[in-house]
This record gives C-alpha cells, sequence and structure tokens, in this order.
C-alpha cells in the first residue's frame, strides 16, 4: 500500500481533522439535549495543537496531575477539573493554581489537603466515590475491582459530608455503553443517594464511547436528562476521553525486513508495539490494519502456507512486541506501507521510547487534503529524557 498522505516519512500519527469534527459534534449535539457537560480528558487526548478545534465545541477538560493542570489552564484557556489518586504538597500549589475543581481520593487526602485549599475558595472540592459496581470486563481497566485504591466507599462517609465537600466524582467505565451506564447510575444512586442533596455536582467519569457506532445517543440523552430532572440542583459532568479520539486518525508505518522461523512469517516495522501501540500488548487487542483481513484463534491457522499471511513485529528489542496474524491482499515486500486504524486516543499519550526506538511524527490532515506535521521527534528529544 502506498501512503494516503502524500510524502510524510514514517512512522506517523495522524489526525484526520474531519472525523474529530464529527466526534466533536456529536459530543455536542449529545451536551446540549441531555444538558449534561462533557469535558475532555487528557488521560486519553493531549494533543494541544488541537486545542483551538476542541475549544468550537467544548469549555473544560479534566487533568490528572499538575503537569495536565498546567496543560487545561495556560493552553487549553480554562481551568482543570483535576483528580488524583494521591497529591503532594509540593505541587498541591499549581494544582490549585490551575483547577476550578479538585476531587480527592480519599478521606485521608481531603483531610491533609483541606487546609490548604482554604486559599482559593472558587474552587469547587469533590470527594471520589467508588459504588463497588463495574461492569469491565478486563481487570486492569476495572476501578471497582476488590481492594480498589480508588475512591471513598458509601460505609466509609459520614452522614453529613466533610466542610467544603460540593461534588461526587464516580468512574467505573471503559469504552461502555449507555445500557452500562444506566445500569452503574443506579448503582451509584443506591449507594450514594442519600447524599445527593448535599452536594452540587456529580461527575460520571470516563468511559462513555458515545462516538462509537451503533453506541445507543438517545438512550444516554434520555438517562441523563430523567436524572437531571430527578435532580435538577446537580450538574452532570462525563468526561470521555477515547469518545473524543475515536476513530480520528491512524499510525502510519513501514515494513523494514522480512523474517521466517519454523514457517512464521513476520514483517518488521519501524514502529513498536510496546512503545508506540502499549494497550495492544496492555488489554489486549488486535489492531485493524488497513488493506488486511485480521486473523484471530481458528483463523490464524494455516499461516505457514499462506504466502500473504504476516504475523507483524516491533523494532524494540522486547522479545513480545509482535502480534498476529494479518491476511494482507499480496505478499509483503520492504517499504510497504502499514496503515493501525484509530491510532490516536490515549496511543499518543502513552508512548515510550525504551530501546531509543524512534517516536513516531505527529501530524494533522486538514479538510482541504493537505496534511501539516504538528511535531517531529530528534535525537535530542530522547537524549533530554535521559539526563
Amino acid at each position: 500500500m502506498t501512503n494516503p498522505y502524500g510524502d510524510i516519512s514514517t512512522p506517523c500519527y495522524v489526525v484526520e481533522e474531519n472525523l474529530l469534527r464529527r466526534n466533536l459534534s456529536v459530543i455536542k449535539d449529545v451536551s446540549e439535549k441531555s444538558g449534561a457537560e462533557f469535558i475532555l480528558a487528557f488521560k486519553a487526548f493531549a494533543l494541544w495543537k488541537t486545542f483551538p478545534i476542541f475549544r468550537e465545541y467544548i469549555e473544560h477538560t479534566t487533568a490528572s496531575s499538575p503537569d495536565e493542570a498546567k496543560l487545561a489552564y495556560y493552553i487549553f484557556g480554562s481551568k482543570a477539573h483535576t483528580y488524583s489518586p494521591a497529591y503532594e504538597e509540593d505541587t498541591f500549589g499549581d494544582i490549585l493554581d490551575c483547577s476550578s475543581h479538585i476531587t480527592f481520593n480519599s478521606l485521608s487526602q481531603y483531610k491533609r489537603f483541606y487546609p490548604l485549599t482554604k486559599t482559593h475558595p472558587d474552587v469547587s472540592l469533590g470527594l471520589r466515590i467508588n459504588p463497588e459496581y463495574s461492569e469491565i470486563e478486563t481487570e486492569l481497566y476495572n476501578p471497582c475491582a476488590p481492594g480498589s485504591r480508588f475512591g471513598v466507599l458509601a460505609s466509609q462517609l459520614p452522614e453529613t459530608l466533610p466542610e467544603g465537600i460540593k461534588g461526587f466524582h464516580c468512574h467505573n467505565h471503559c469504552e461502555s455503553s449507555a445500557e452500562a451506564l444506566s445500569r452503574s447510575l443506579m448503582a451509584v444512586e443506591e449507594k450514594f443517594g442519600s447524599w445527593f442533596n448535599q452536594i452540587e455536582w456529580l461527575n460520571l467519569g470516563g468511559g462513555h464511547l458515545v462516538t462509537r457506532e451503533g453506541y445507543n445517543k438517545e438512550l444516554l440523552i434520555d438517562v441523563l436528562s430523567q436524572f437531571r430532572r430527578k435532580y435538577p440542583h446537580l450538574h452532570i459532568i462525563l468526561e470521555p476521553g477515547s469518545a473524543f479520539a475515536w476513530n480520528t486518525g491512524p499510525l502510519v508505518a513501514k515494513v523494514v525486513d522480512i523474517t521466517e522461523n519454523h514457517g512464521i512469517k513476520t514483517a518488521i516495522m519501524n514502529v513498536s508495539f510496546t512503545c508506540h501501540m502499549p494497550d495492544c500488548l496492555e488489554m489486549p487487542y488486535m489492531p485493524r490494519v488497513r488493506g488486511a483481513e485480521t486473523l484471530e484463534g481458528v483463523d490464524a491457522k494455516g499461516h505457514e502456507t499462506d504466502p500473504c499471511v504476516y504475523r507483524l513485529g516491533g523494532n524494540s528489542c522486547l522479545s513480545g512486541d509482535y502480534m498476529g496474524y494479518w491476511r494482507f491482499e499480496r505478499p509483503l515486500k520492504c517499504d510497504d506501507v502499514i496503515i493501525f486504524e484509530d491510532m490516536i486516543h490515549y496511543t499518543t499519550v502513552k508512548t515510550n521510547v525504551f530501546n531509543g526506538v524512534h517516536h513516531p511524527s505527529i501530524a494533522i490532515h486538514r479538510p482541504d487534503g493537505t496534511t501539516e506535521i504538528l511535531r517531529q521527534y530528534t535525537y535530542e528529544d530522547y537524549r533530554d529524557r535521559m539526563d
């Protein structure tokens, strides 16, 4: 396959502006119809050169660290809704300066930092709650698993909320459906509803994949609208990350070698799964490759004799830096372009430079057909992370 983005060098993440605006339009429509506010979670997407586009559709973002809070305030242009599993005294001042909302993960964190918040009376404080209910199947991403370090249990809350607490933050979804939200919201209400008259806002966290094909947006609007009618004093907030950048662009790579061992053909690329697509190995899931058929389970049998079936391997020294198998339209050769679909959300913020493997460039494909390079990485970027 030839590079559909012209002469940009590989590897490169490419954000499709038309697709990004499509998602933003969907989210804005759901927000307006439901009355709930949607904000961008930086943990899934933080390409700040695209923020001017986002500001046409949303007003706020969510941060999980001092650096993300600074990105919200100084670059996005509005103060962050900030939550962290644990704040630290030497950086909490930055959190206060850059946040409109601060959520504490535990009562002990609240007790430790609440006195410091009195210098910023405009910051609205909240507690993360744990409803002990989640439909997330992958344990690695389940924040409500038994023994979780996230949130305060209903059994741990006093009848009267601590001084200054104005909201609850609950996160128990991961690329989930509207049906899952409906059920989990009932669980949240059952466990924590007796405190709702003491708070002003309820943050339902992320994991609401409203831009996925087939997502029941009408149900989501109905569930949120009914909840708001029941609790009209509550400002409802959702902070998805993946939904904003879902299917908004690929990672473009190329084949640099083809090896064969015991009949298994591996096309080695100039990108790495462990460095540039870590969720593929962690979650795990098989990414879609443009122009190729994904083979899983029994479908992968017979790869030894099919000249068009390959395992794809990364260019790091990690033995497990590979996945397979895909069936291509013809046998691969060096310099063939490999396009991994849907590689913008999470991937772009979780990349690393293990082995000094070259970091992919980042580009945006404009509606007029031009492709603009937003960032190219150099040896100096790698060097300066190591000193």
